[in-house]
């Protein structure tokens, strides 16, 4: 696990004297902590220790663990997530809204609770909570591990006793087939006829998107941040390292491959300055409008906004998502997402190399990852029956 980014350099606070008392004292987060006899020995030592646990505390002032709140401890806790799981660009990671959308409902329903009374049965009631709203098992587990996760953090920073933590490490996660909590969809391969089908209702630049995706097997969020600096077009086959991905934390590298199809794909894109993402849905926007006989006169003036609706400078996994959404809808077909576009290549190269030649691809460390992503060849297996059998 790495290390919490370091903080903004601050000003320590400083030693200081009450002269009608002849305290040392310190002002901490705008609460005096005296400390002493200003001219003790023991009183300096004193100030050193309590500035170097104030600053190893995220500059937070040490509380006793049988009067903080579940609210307070929330707090702290987000301010510690909001560097630790940071990505390294600054933006927020996927950890952080999954952290954010676990909290929520604790805080709600306990936030004015003792933190070290916060049971298991008070968690077992947050849970029943997202059952109701309909979400999956495998959400809520997950869930539920953010929310023990931070009591555990809390224990580790003495904020709260150790017996709260091991009190809720009892409470089990849900089991497939023994909840009222529904199960998600397993994500399948997407066939290449449904991706035909939805050609004509996406602009050039998720037609690109998708192709991409089916070539080089890499993640929509990856494809989405691609800028020209980030390849490299010196051999015969081009590579593309993405400024952020998933497992970046690890000190993991992730590469992308593309050979000659890919790069005719791309090639067009790359014509922008080096640091603008290749994929941009105001370029798409203005294409479209270029393409719609008398869209605009000139000096017409700007349409009201009717909604909150706001084209970024490149695409994102959402926004990518919804427009392919929204093509299975006007070309009929049963909505799919681009996640499955992974699944499908997976399942290309596996047929073709074996199972190792995916997970490189992929970028995996381990095949047993892979196995989830590249679906067995049925005609394949039916073939090998036929014969053996």
């Amino acid at each position: 696990m790495r290390e919490t980014a370091s903080r903004p350099r601050q000003k320590t606070p400083a030693y200081r004297r009450h002269k009608p008392s002849n305290q040392g004292f310190v002002e901490l987060n705008g609460r005096r902590l005296y400390l002493g006899r200003y001219d003790f020995p023991e009183t300096v030592e004193r100030y050193h220790r309590t500035i170097a646990e104030w600053l190893a505390n995220g500059c937070q002032v040490n509380v006793d663990p049988e009067t903080i709140t579940v609210v307070e401890l929330i707090a702290r806790y987000w301010d510690h997530c909001k560097t630790y799981y940071a990505r390294s660009d600054g933006s927020e990671s996927s950890t952080l809204h999954n952290i954010r959308n676990a909290l929520a409902p604790v805080r709600r329903l306990y936030g004015a609770t003792m933190a070290k009374d916060f049971g298991p049965n008070a968690l077992r009631t947050v849970r029943v909570g997202w059952v109701d709203a309909g979400l999956s098992r495998s959400t809520i587990n997950g869930y539920v591990s953010e929310c023990k996760r931070m009591f555990k953090w809390g224990v580790s920073h003495e904020l709260i006793p150790a017996a709260t933590y091991q009190a809720l490490a009892t409470l089990e996660g849900l089991r497939f087939g023994r909840s009222a909590a529904k199960e998600n969809r397993i994500i399948t391969p997407v066939s290449i006829e449904d991706v035909e089908k939805i050609r004509p209702f996406v602009s050039r630049q998720v037609v690109a998107m998708i192709d991409l995706q089916l070539l080089t097997g890499a993640r929509s969020g990856e494809i989405a941040i691609l800028r020209p600096c980030d390849f490299d077009t010196s051999g015969e086959v081009w590579t593309a390292t993405p400024g952020t991905h998933k497992n970046e934390w690890r000190q993991k590298p992730r590469v992308l491959y593309f050979g000659p199809k890919a790069q005719a794909i791309v090639r067009p894109f790359l014509l922008r300055p080096a640091d603008r993402h290749l994929f941009s849905p105001r370029e798409a926007e203005a294409e479209r409008h270029s393409l719609a006989p008398g869209h605009r006169r000139p000096h017409q003036k700007p349409n009201v906004r009717r909604t909150a609706r706001f084209l970024h400078d490149h695409y994102d996994i959402n926004s990518y998502r919804r427009a392919i959404q929204r093509a299975c809808v006007e070309g009929g077909i049963a909505p799919w997402h681009p996640h499955q576009l992974r699944h499908t290549a997976a399942t290309e190269v596996r047929k073709r190399y074996g199972l190792e030649a995916a997970a490189l691809i992929l970028g995996h460390a381990r095949c047993d990852v892979t196995q989830v992503y590249a679906e067995i060849d049925q005609a394949r297996a039916l073939q090998i029956a036929a014969e053996v059998g």
